[in-house]
């Protein structure tokens, strides 16, 4: 629990494309458990089994499952809103959710969230999303999400992980623009959920202490 009286953020956990819970949990572990022991960490799985080949298999064992389904441009994309109102459940069931992780799809998934939200067309049920942590994020491209997601500028606190070689460093750069004052972490690695480094574990901790005394408020 920390200090006393005083409750850990807790945030869902939304895993990488044709991964799960479990994995994005070993991926996370990397951490020192001196930032790990600052948050209630809360993992799930997909809604949907995964539908082709997972670019983890001889990494990491199966099950894998996927968030929704999207075609070669990433601007269609199915079961989309099965994926929310799943999501929508988690947060419910595992509630009260303070914020999201997530990693590549389900980074995602948590950039656009807050915007879906404010906007009353995802997470309708449960309080605010006030805190994010985007690994190896991105926009969705589909003009009728787009419209909803990042038409106002995105106020909630936020940190993102940005890596030199991650084949998403572009789009993720792109998304930083959508958020008010997002905390940034540079990582040398590619498309991954990188160890924190000297520099990257202050900025960590600084955003830790930030939103502990926002949760504790």
């Amino acid at each position: 629990m920390g200090s006393e009286g005083v409750r850990k953020p807790r945030f869902l956990c939304l895993h990488g494309f044709r991964t799960s819970g479990q994995i994005l949990k070993t991926q996370i572990h990397k951490w020192p458990q001196s930032v790990l022991d600052n948050f209630d960490l809360v993992f799930v799985d997909a809604p949907f089994p995964c539908q082709g080949k997972s670019d983890v298999e001889g990494i990491f064992d199966p099950p894998y499952y996927e968030w929704f389904q999207f075609n070669k441009e990433f601007t269609e994309y199915t079961n989309f809103e099965e994926c929310l109102k799943y999501i929508e459940d988690c947060m419910i069931k595992h509630g009260p959710i303070d914020g999201l992780l997530g990693f590549s799809q389900g980074a995602i998934l948590s950039a656009a969230l807050p915007g879906l939200q404010e906007k009353g067309v995802a997470l309708t049920k449960v309080p605010k999303v006030k805190f994010l942590i985007i690994v190896g994020g991105a926009k969705f491209r589909s003009p009728s999400v787009v419209d909803k997601a990042y038409s106002s500028p995105i106020s909630c606190r936020s940190l993102h992980f940005l890596g030199e070689t991650d084949f998403l460093k572009n789009y993720g750069m792109e998304l930083l623009e959508s958020f008010v004052e997002p905390v940034v972490i540079h990582h040398p690695k590619g498309h991954t959920i990188p160890r924190l480094d000297d520099k990257s574990l202050e900025t960590m901790m600084d955003f830790i202490k930030i939103i502990k005394k926002d949760v504790s408020k």
